[in-house]
Protein backbone atom coordinates (compact mmCIF):
# COMPACT_ATOMS: atom_id res chain seq x y z
CA UNK A 1 0.00 0.00 0.00
CA UNK A 2 1.05 3.67 -0.96
CA UNK A 3 4.48 2.13 -2.44
CA UNK A 4 5.80 -0.98 -3.51
CA UNK A 5 8.06 -0.64 -0.20
CA UNK A 6 5.03 0.53 1.60
CA UNK A 7 2.76 -1.64 3.89
CA UNK A 8 0.04 -3.65 2.37
CA UNK A 9 -3.54 -3.45 3.55
CA UNK A 10 -3.44 -6.22 5.69
CA UNK A 11 -0.51 -4.90 7.27
CA UNK A 12 -2.20 -1.63 8.39
CA UNK A 13 -4.87 -3.54 9.51
CA UNK A 14 -3.12 -5.74 12.02
CA UNK A 15 -1.13 -2.82 13.00
CA UNK A 16 -4.31 -0.35 13.72
CA UNK A 17 -5.29 -3.60 15.92
CA UNK A 18 -2.21 -3.29 17.98
CA UNK A 19 -1.53 -1.07 21.14
CA UNK A 20 -0.03 2.11 19.83
CA UNK A 21 3.80 0.59 20.64
CA UNK A 22 3.13 -2.67 19.29
CA UNK A 23 1.63 -0.93 16.10
CA UNK A 24 4.33 1.29 15.60
CA UNK A 25 7.05 -1.32 16.29
CA UNK A 26 5.31 -3.12 13.28
CA UNK A 27 5.21 -0.47 11.02
CA UNK A 28 8.70 1.02 11.86
CA UNK A 29 9.91 -1.18 8.94
CA UNK A 30 8.37 0.42 6.58
CA UNK A 31 6.95 3.55 7.97
CA UNK A 32 9.20 6.16 5.59
CA UNK A 33 7.37 4.61 2.68
CA UNK A 34 3.74 5.64 3.50
CA UNK A 35 2.39 9.11 4.12
CA UNK A 36 2.85 9.44 7.82
CA UNK A 37 6.40 10.32 7.68
CA UNK A 38 6.45 14.02 7.94
CA UNK A 39 7.08 15.70 4.85
CA UNK A 40 10.56 17.34 3.87
CA UNK A 41 8.19 20.33 2.89
CA UNK A 42 7.54 21.02 6.34
CA UNK A 43 10.69 19.91 7.96
CA UNK A 44 12.13 22.60 6.20
CA UNK A 45 9.68 24.99 6.50
CA UNK A 46 9.83 24.71 10.21
CA UNK A 47 13.98 24.67 9.83
CA UNK A 48 13.86 27.97 7.85
CA UNK A 49 11.24 29.43 10.96
CA UNK A 50 13.84 28.35 13.58
CA UNK A 51 17.04 29.40 12.16
CA UNK A 52 16.80 33.25 13.02
CA UNK A 53 15.85 31.60 16.60
CA UNK A 54 19.40 29.86 17.04
CA UNK A 55 22.02 29.05 17.06
CA UNK A 56 21.41 25.96 19.53
CA UNK A 57 23.74 23.73 21.68
CA UNK A 58 21.69 20.24 22.13
CA UNK A 59 18.87 19.20 20.37
CA UNK A 60 16.10 16.76 21.41
CA UNK A 61 12.91 15.32 18.98
CA UNK A 62 10.32 14.44 21.00
CA UNK A 63 8.48 11.32 19.80
CA UNK A 64 10.81 11.08 16.85
CA UNK A 65 9.93 7.65 15.50
CA UNK A 66 12.23 7.17 12.48
CA UNK A 67 14.32 9.94 13.02
CA UNK A 68 12.93 12.45 10.10
CA UNK A 69 13.67 15.53 13.00
CA UNK A 70 16.63 15.34 12.40
CA UNK A 71 16.82 16.94 8.82
CA UNK A 72 15.65 20.06 11.58
CA UNK A 73 17.64 19.72 14.21
CA UNK A 74 21.15 18.69 12.82
CA UNK A 75 21.98 22.38 10.77
CA UNK A 76 20.57 24.01 13.95
CA UNK A 77 22.43 22.42 16.46
CA UNK A 78 26.27 22.37 17.44
CA UNK A 79 26.20 19.30 19.65
CA UNK A 80 24.51 16.21 20.24
CA UNK A 81 21.12 15.29 18.83
CA UNK A 82 18.98 13.29 21.07
CA UNK A 83 15.62 11.58 19.84
CA UNK A 84 13.05 10.09 22.53
CA UNK A 85 10.32 7.25 21.81
CA UNK A 86 8.74 4.70 23.13
CA UNK A 87 8.86 2.25 20.17
CA UNK A 88 11.87 -0.10 19.99
CA UNK A 89 11.28 -0.05 16.39
CA UNK A 90 11.06 3.44 15.54
CA UNK A 91 14.15 3.66 17.31
CA UNK A 92 16.16 0.90 15.70
CA UNK A 93 15.52 2.71 12.07
CA UNK A 94 16.20 6.27 13.52
CA UNK A 95 19.73 4.47 15.18
CA UNK A 96 20.34 3.16 11.39
CA UNK A 97 19.94 5.65 9.29
CA UNK A 98 21.17 8.39 12.22
CA UNK A 99 24.32 6.46 14.05
CA UNK A 100 25.44 9.30 15.20
CA UNK A 101 22.44 10.55 17.06
CA UNK A 102 21.36 9.34 20.51
CA UNK A 103 18.72 7.22 20.75
CA UNK A 104 16.27 6.76 23.65
CA UNK A 105 13.46 4.52 24.70
CA UNK A 106 11.33 6.25 27.51
CA UNK A 107 7.35 7.25 27.85
CA UNK A 108 7.41 11.02 27.19
CA UNK A 109 5.23 11.93 29.52
CA UNK A 110 8.11 10.81 31.85
CA UNK A 111 11.23 11.73 30.26
CA UNK A 112 14.84 10.77 31.77
CA UNK A 113 15.85 14.53 31.39
CA UNK A 114 16.36 17.52 33.14
CA UNK A 115 17.33 20.48 32.23
CA UNK A 116 19.68 19.13 29.41
CA UNK A 117 18.45 20.93 26.02
CA UNK A 118 18.33 24.13 24.14
CA UNK A 119 15.78 23.35 22.02
CA UNK A 120 13.38 20.78 21.54
CA UNK A 121 10.90 19.74 18.37
CA UNK A 122 7.91 17.13 17.74
CA UNK A 123 5.80 16.30 14.29
CA UNK A 124 2.59 14.75 13.97
CA UNK A 125 2.98 13.16 17.48
CA UNK A 126 0.07 15.44 19.45
CA UNK A 127 -2.84 13.34 18.43
CA UNK A 128 -1.42 10.05 20.12
CA UNK A 129 -2.05 12.32 23.48
CA UNK A 130 -5.94 12.56 25.34
CA UNK A 131 -5.93 16.61 26.35
CA UNK A 132 -5.78 15.04 29.97
CA UNK A 133 -2.42 13.49 28.93
CA UNK A 134 -0.80 16.43 27.53
CA UNK A 135 -0.10 18.53 30.69
CA UNK A 136 2.50 15.52 31.84
CA UNK A 137 3.94 15.30 27.92
CA UNK A 138 4.29 19.95 28.41
CA UNK A 139 5.53 19.22 31.81
CA UNK A 140 8.72 16.48 30.75
CA UNK A 141 9.37 19.05 27.90
CA UNK A 142 9.68 21.78 30.42
CA UNK A 143 11.88 20.03 32.53
CA UNK A 144 14.10 18.65 29.71
CA UNK A 145 14.90 22.20 28.35
CA UNK A 146 17.30 24.55 30.12
CA UNK A 147 15.81 27.89 31.30
CA UNK A 148 15.31 30.15 28.41
CA UNK A 149 15.33 26.67 26.14
CA UNK A 150 12.62 26.44 22.77
CA UNK A 151 9.54 23.71 22.33
CA UNK A 152 8.81 23.80 18.54
CA UNK A 153 5.85 22.34 16.99
CA UNK A 154 3.66 22.84 13.54
CA UNK A 155 0.10 22.88 13.59
CA UNK A 156 -2.20 22.86 11.12
CA UNK A 157 -5.04 25.61 10.58
CA UNK A 158 -8.64 24.28 11.61
CA UNK A 159 -9.99 23.34 8.43
CA UNK A 160 -13.65 25.15 7.54
CA UNK A 161 -16.78 22.49 7.53
CA UNK A 162 -17.64 23.37 3.58
CA UNK A 163 -13.59 21.11 3.63
CA UNK A 164 -13.50 17.92 2.25
CA UNK A 165 -10.78 17.25 4.82
CA UNK A 166 -12.69 18.16 7.72
CA UNK A 167 -15.34 15.68 6.93
CA UNK A 168 -12.59 13.21 6.37
CA UNK A 169 -10.66 13.81 9.66
CA UNK A 170 -14.12 13.98 11.49
CA UNK A 171 -14.70 11.07 10.22
CA UNK A 172 -11.24 9.45 11.25
CA UNK A 173 -11.70 10.14 14.53
CA UNK A 174 -15.46 9.07 15.36
CA UNK A 175 -13.91 5.62 13.57
CA UNK A 176 -11.19 5.34 16.11
CA UNK A 177 -13.41 6.37 18.98
CA UNK A 178 -15.45 3.66 17.62
CA UNK A 179 -12.42 1.07 17.13
CA UNK A 180 -11.66 1.71 20.84
CA UNK A 181 -14.99 1.37 22.62
CA UNK A 182 -15.28 -1.84 20.79
CA UNK A 183 -11.83 -3.19 20.91
CA UNK A 184 -8.54 -3.52 23.60
CA UNK A 185 -5.89 -2.34 23.77
CA UNK A 186 -6.75 1.25 22.26
CA UNK A 187 -4.95 2.81 19.64
CA UNK A 188 -4.45 6.67 20.50
CA UNK A 189 -4.57 8.67 17.29
CA UNK A 190 -6.83 11.66 17.08
CA UNK A 191 -7.03 14.77 14.84
CA UNK A 192 -9.19 16.71 16.53
CA UNK A 193 -8.45 17.07 20.10
CA UNK A 194 -5.29 19.08 19.48
CA UNK A 195 -6.61 23.27 18.98
CA UNK A 196 -4.62 25.61 19.21
CA UNK A 197 -6.22 27.55 22.19
CA UNK A 198 -6.75 24.40 24.20
CA UNK A 199 -2.65 23.41 23.42
CA UNK A 200 -1.38 27.17 24.42
CA UNK A 201 -3.30 27.17 27.54
CA UNK A 202 -1.62 23.77 28.37
CA UNK A 203 1.99 25.10 27.84
CA UNK A 204 1.25 27.93 29.52
CA UNK A 205 0.33 25.96 32.46
CA UNK A 206 3.26 23.94 32.33
CA UNK A 207 5.59 26.76 32.63
CA UNK A 208 5.89 28.39 28.99
CA UNK A 209 5.47 31.30 27.39
CA UNK A 210 3.77 30.56 24.26
CA UNK A 211 3.47 32.32 20.65
CA UNK A 212 3.73 31.45 17.27
CA UNK A 213 5.04 32.07 13.50
CA UNK A 214 3.36 31.16 10.08
CA UNK A 215 4.81 29.05 8.00
CA UNK A 216 3.95 30.92 4.66
CA UNK A 217 5.80 28.27 2.50
CA UNK A 218 2.89 25.60 3.02
CA UNK A 219 0.30 28.11 1.69
CA UNK A 220 -2.14 29.74 2.71
CA UNK A 221 -5.98 29.36 2.86
CA UNK A 222 -8.56 30.98 0.77
CA UNK A 223 -9.14 33.94 3.41
CA UNK A 224 -5.51 34.32 3.15
CA UNK A 225 -4.40 32.91 6.80
CA UNK A 226 -1.89 30.14 6.41
CA UNK A 227 -2.67 26.30 6.66
CA UNK A 228 0.28 26.11 9.36
CA UNK A 229 1.85 27.87 12.08
CA UNK A 230 4.56 26.87 14.06
CA UNK A 231 4.11 26.87 18.08
CA UNK A 232 7.23 28.69 19.93
CA UNK A 233 6.94 27.35 23.52
CA UNK A 234 9.60 29.00 25.49
CA UNK A 235 10.27 28.12 28.80
CA UNK A 236 10.69 31.11 31.20
CA UNK A 237 13.45 31.49 33.82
Amino acid sequence: MFSPQGPSLRELAVQALSSVERGYDLLAPKFDHTPFRTPDGLLDATADALRPLGPFDRGLDVCCGTGAGVRVLQPLCRERITGVDFSAGMLAQARDAHPDGEWVRADVRAMPFAEAFDLAVSFGALGHFLPDERPALFAGVHDALRPGGLFAFPIAAPQPITSPLYWALLGFDLSMRVRNALWRPPFVMYYRTCGLPEIRDDLTAAGFTVTTVPLTALGRRADGTPLCRLVLARRTG
